[in-house]
């Protein structure tokens, strides 16, 4: 055997029995460093890990005992729809689509101590309640710092079995013992799979330990939860396939020295994505907000300029929010531009077109554009808003408080249609708007909403000679 193809067959071997390389991003596996995936063309996502022996032959642990699978025809699949789980959270339920599915496997993120371990206790004690058995399995809490947050909460039924473990044996066998109909796994960076030799929390451990939770979902119907920790960037911490393979992904947002939170819905397989529901963190636990526009507009100022109120559609549901800008003369040579709340490019977008279309030269002034409430909104529709606040504070000019303006604008000044124009408007006069500023390209669909006047404009100029 020539010495060049010996030493490349001793490396091949070493690699087997050595380090593998990951891609956080997307699981790809590599026995070599690469600056760039191959999979998802992502840049330094490779990471080092120790190769697992054996774990090629890892299977899925849901399919012991059924056999080979078959195929099945597609007019001999059932669709109907399973009866869901109610969690009596309104505003949980609304995210998840009508309620839990059974045997659906949903990933929970969020920032550290934002809430996520009360939300699932709560969630645990309704369903418990209903008589339905409830398994509560924690990596980072003991037994007795469970229950003292329990008791904060209420009463909770025997119903709630709890468990302090990491290995995912343990786990597995006591999920298949105990057959639990809701099952909460807290967190997934804490489990462990005993024939994977890397720590816990890398990127073969989750994925691993995600795939035998998936197995067990699936072949056991049980309906489990998982919370993932997040990164710096505001994404869960391990491999991105993570967020592929479950059923639903919620993320829970909000500021953990304010008393607001929001929870919302990126990913879901059995409803509609980018639901949100409001919580209020209060010593008794969460606190569902019914009337999230009534309190993202509490304390709004009257007859302030760059003050306006806009609309935006969060899934299926219109929430009304205040736009506040500020726009004064800078003492520097480049003025200062912010956002709070939306797009930060997406201000620069407007304020251009607000010099290039209306002659509104702000290019000596320095910028400001806040979301008040805490919420963040990338949707168009809020663009007019975001322009008339600017002119408004620009101008030193007060909108009136009944006001309300929604609708996209474009690079030459037009303002173009948005959906869901009509819930928008019922929002608004539920609390009490009288006078509605829409594009006037979805005027004449619009149906007549008592005591609200509504305004169709074509231009930005047409809105801005409104106020």
């Amino acid at each position: 055997m020539p010495a060049r193809l010996r030493l490349r067959l001793q490396k091949m071997a070493k690699n087997k029995t050595g380090t593998v390389f990951y891609c956080h991003n997307c699981g790809y596996e590599s026995a070599k460093w690469m600056g760039q995936c191959p999979g998802c063309k992502e840049w330094n996502s490779m990471v080092e890990e120790k190769a697992a022996p054996g774990a090629g032959s890892l299977r899925g642990t849901g399919a012991k005992g059924t056999g080979a699978a078959k195929p099945s025809n597609l007019s001999e699949v059932s669709i109907q729809e399973e009866e869901r789980m109610q969690t009596h959270m309104e505003e949980l339920d609304r995210v998840l689509g009508g309620g839990i599915v059974p045997g659906s496997l949903t990933l929970v993120g969020g920032d550290p101590g934002i809430g996520k371990s009360t939300l699932l206790l709560q969630v645990c004690r309704h369903m418990a309640s209903d008589g339905r058995k409830v398994l509560y399995i924690s990596g980072e809490e003991s037994l007795r710092q469970i229950k003292i947050r329990a008791n904060r909460l209420g009463e909770f039924s025997d119903n709630l079995l709890l468990l302090c473990e990491t290995n995912l044996g343990t786990v597995e066998q006591t999920i298949r013992s105990v057959h639990p109909h809701i099952t909460i796994i807290d967190s997934i960076q804490t489990m462990y799979h005993e024939e994977i030799s890397s720590a816990p929390g890398s990127v073969s451990q989750v994925r691993e330990s995600t795939n035998v939770l998936l197995q067990l979902a699936k072949g056991l119907n049980v309906s489990i939860f998982i919370v993932g920790h997040v990164t710096k960037e505001g994404t869960v911490a391990g491999p991105r396939v993570l967020e592929h393979m479950v059923d639903t992904v919620l993320y829970f947002e909000g500021d953990r020295h304010a008393s607001y939170r929001i929870l919302r819905g990126v990913k879901n397989r059995f409803g509609s994505t980018n639901e949100i529901g409001v919580f209020e963190m209060k010593e008794e636990g969460l606190v569902e907000v019914k009337n999230p526009s009534e309190f993202m507009l509490s304390g709004k100022p009257e007859g302030a300029s760059g003050s306006i109120v806009s609309c935006s559609m969060e899934g299926t549901r219109p929430i009304l929010l205040e736009i506040q800008a500020l726009v004064c003369h800078s003492s520097f040579g480049i003025p200062r531009r912010q956002a709070i709340g939306t797009d930060f490019n997406r201000v620069n977008l407007l304020m251009a077109v607000l010099e290039k279309r209306l002659g509104v030269q702000m290019s000596d002034c320095d910028a400001y554009v806040n979301l008040a409430g805490g919420m963040r909104i990338v949707e168009p529709a809020i663009d007019l808003g975001i322009a008339m606040a600017i002119v408004s504070s620009f101008k030193n000019r007060v909108i009136d408080d009944r006001m309300i303006a929604f609708g996209e604008i474009g690079l030459s000044g037009e303002v173009r249609g948005v959906s869901m124009a009509e819930q928008r408007i019922s929002e608004a006069a539920k609390l009490g708007f009288t006078t509605c500023i829409v594009p006037e390209a979805g005027r004449s669909t619009i149906r007549s909403v008592g005591g609200v006047k509504v305004i169709g404009v074509r231009t930005v100029q047409d809105a801005i000679d409104l106020i």
